[in-house]
Parts: C-alpha cells; sequence; structure tokens
C-alpha cells in the first residue's frame, strides 16, 4: 500500500499515512531556525514496516531543505541519526554530546 509524510504545521507534526488511514506522527516544535523533535507514534497495527523511519527521513529532509538545525528530543529520532550519521550534521555541533550524536 502506498504511504505519504504530509507536514500538518498547525499540529506541529508531521503525518504518515497508509493508503487514506492516519499510521503515525512525529511531534515538532519550530522556534526561529531551529526544530525540536519531540516525539514519535505509530499506530500498533503499523508497527514493524519501517514507517517510523520513513517518517523521520522526510521531516529531517524537510529540516534539512529549509535550513533548520535540529534537536532531537525524541529517542527514536535520536536513534535513527545515529543509524544514518549523514544527518548528524543537522544537529548543532555544540549539541552533539547532549544528544549522544559525537
Amino acid at each position: 500500500m502506498e504511504q505519504r509524510v504530509v507536514d500538518k504545521p498547525a499540529a506541529n507534526r508531521f503525518e504518515i499515512y497508509e493508503g487514506d488511514e492516519l499510521a503515525g506522527f512525529v511531534e515538532y516544535h519550530l522556534f526561529r531556525d531551529e526544530v525540536a523533535f519531540l516525539h514519535t507514534e505509530i499506530a500498533p497495527r503499523f508497527e514493524g514496516r519501517g514507517l517510523a523511519g520513513q517518517l523521520t527521513e522526510c521531516a529531517l529532509d524537510d529540516a534539512r531543505r529549509h535550513g533548520r538545525l535540529v534537536l532531537p528530543y525524541c529517542p527514536y529520532t535520536r536513534a535513527w541519526i545515529r543509524k544514518h550519521p549523514e544527518y548528524v550534521d543537522l544537529v548543532p555541533e555544540s549539541h552533539r554530546a547532549r544528544f549522544e550524536l559525537s
């Protein structure tokens, strides 16, 4: 089934859909040129399909496109960045140790 990620700025979150059904979301807080990722959640019936990773990648790619720095407070986002070091540059160097990304 087709997945799509949609930014919902009014709700401060990116949502991932499978078909027409909401499968999960990542909440964020935007302040100036920084975006703090706070929480990622996938509905239980959609778990194990790689949707959280797809959602996280899209959200981080959006941050890069807009020239935003990333603060990965969400444990899932932090772990995903550790597994994909090509995204570490989005986290300010002065914050990387705090997020265990150095």
